[in-house]
């Protein structure tokens, strides 16, 4: 198993692209694996021929180095790996029984493990431990009486539709005397398993290899970073009008065949580069927490949020301070596409030094996000939304405040979430008022 991200540490083989016997060459895909990051292809590095493979697709969680399948150089040593197994690789790796005599001119070419043959061996059994599992499909009517006997219901062979266990089958059980013969150890597991649920119409979705390792950080995120938050309102009319500029202008470069200027730039173009600048202007923020030291960095490169099939995304935008708004808006849109894709490169899912997490564009006016370690801060962006504040404007003449009335205005909320480790209260609201300085001015962006 590759490694083919940088965090990579265990994969999924969605799909084999060749089946054994098949010649391959270098840079032919050989598998598709799904990472902690996305599902990607694995390029075959060398020449040669499948002749075996050891895991199939669809086994879950397994390590990298461990050996996958067996290449060989020529054709004629395929046959020395028919009953070849994972058991058998896992052997050689520990100092055990060899490959197969005729196969050792293959040696040099199977995929080298770095693993203990213990997760080698263990990872088909894993799968199949998944696929056999002790789901039962029973009626709430069979659960209660099973609960009330003592007996489990794995293993029972249900009458109803779909095999399910049915009130019947338990009074079979029963009087066949069948249930005494229940294990008084397999009660507990089954009753934390399947037996307890009063559901019987419901689907179990596998987790993604992506979606196990987000929700492992951010669970560790959550119990060992101190969050807090800060939340500012930041109106949006001068940056609206800005916008509206820079997109007619962009419109008449299209028309002269300036193809970047084809796209409007979006407000969340506007947040990003904002939040770059703020960044720079508040370092502090840009910040990692470490056991010894705290990590300022010179550079900003923002994890951008994205939502894809496969999960939560957050695609890498490096330099994100140097670059223009209609750059950022281009690298933005890329970036976006390739993640719903599943085709980010690793280098573009690498950590940055900031996050920002935009739910605007599903009618979402304001949250809290979680910080995404070992960065110091994350900023969650919400809608932009019409509010009545006060007028600026006079009337009459009078220099009397309470004669200003109000006026409409576009309002947007924005909150920072903090580890109160790195980042305190102070400069936390430092970096939100040079955020919205920014917004609220756009002009200064460009200078």
């Amino acid at each position: 198993m590759p490694a083919l991200s940088p965090t990579m540490t265990t994969g999924n083989i969605a799909s084999w692209k060749k089946k054994e016997g098949d010649a391959i060459a270098a840079g032919d895909i050989i598998a598709e694996v799904e990472t902690d990051k996305a599902t990607m292809e694995w390029e075959a590095q060398d020449d040669g021929v499948i002749a075996k493979i050891l895991v199939e697709a669809g086994v879950s969680d397994v390590p990298v180095g461990t050996p996958v399948a067996v290449v060989v150089d020529d054709e004629s040593l395929v046959a020395a790996f028919e009953g070849y197994t994972a058991a058998d690789a896992a052997a050689k790796e520990g100092g055990g029984a060899a490959a197969p005599a005729a196969a050792a001119p293959a040696a040099a070419t199977a995929p080298a493990p770095s693993s203990s043959a213990a997760a080698a061996a263990a990872a088909p059994r894993r799968a199949a431990t998944l696929a056999s599992g002790p789901r039962v499909i029973a009626s709430p009517y069979a659960k209660r009486l099973a609960a009330d006997a003592g007996v489990s219901l794995v293993g029972v062979p249900g009458t109803g539709p779909a095999g399910r266990v049915v009130a019947a089958d338990i009074a079979a059980l029963l009087a066949s005397g069948g249930g005494k013969a229940a294990s008084s150890a397999a009660g507990p597991a089954a009753a934390g398993g399947e037996v307890g649920t009063e559901y019987d119409s419901y689907a179990d979705v596998p987790h993604s290899q992506i979606r196990r390792v987000t929700a492992s950080r951010l669970l560790q995120s959550k119990q060992q970073v101190p969050h807090y938050y800060l939340t500012v309102d930041v109106r949006l009319d001068a940056l609206l009008e800005t916008r509206a500029r820079l997109n007619e202008a962009r419109a008449a470069l299209a028309k002269k065949g300036d193809e970047d200027g084809a796209s409007k730039l979006s407000v969340n173009d506007f947040v990003l580069k904002a939040a770059a600048l703020a960044l720079k202007a508040v370092p502090g923020v840009n910040a990692a927490w470490s056991s010894d030291f705290t990590r300022v960095y010179k550079n900003v490169d923002i994890n951008v949020a994205v939502q894809a099939p496969a999960g939560l995304m957050v695609p890498l935008l490096v330099d994100a301070d140097r670059a223009g708004l209609g750059e950022l808006s281009s690298r933005v849109r890329a970036l976006a596409a390739a993640a719903r894709d599943g085709a980010l490169r690793p280098e573009q899912m690498a950590p940055g030094t900031f996050t920002v997490s935009n739910l605007g564009m599903f009618g979402v006016e304001q949250f809290a996000a979680i910080v995404n370690p070992p960065q110091a801060a994350i900023l969650a962006v919400g809608g932009a939304r019409p509010v009545l504040v006060p007028s600026t404007k006079r009337s009459g003449g009078s220099d009397d405040a309470g004669d200003a009335g109000f006026e409409a205005a576009t309002m947007l909320s924005a909150t920072l979430s903090c580890d109160h480790r790195v980042v305190d209260g102070a400069m936390g609201a430092q970096w939100l008022q040079a955020f919205k300085r920014f917004m609220e001015q756009p002009l200064t962006m460009l200078l």
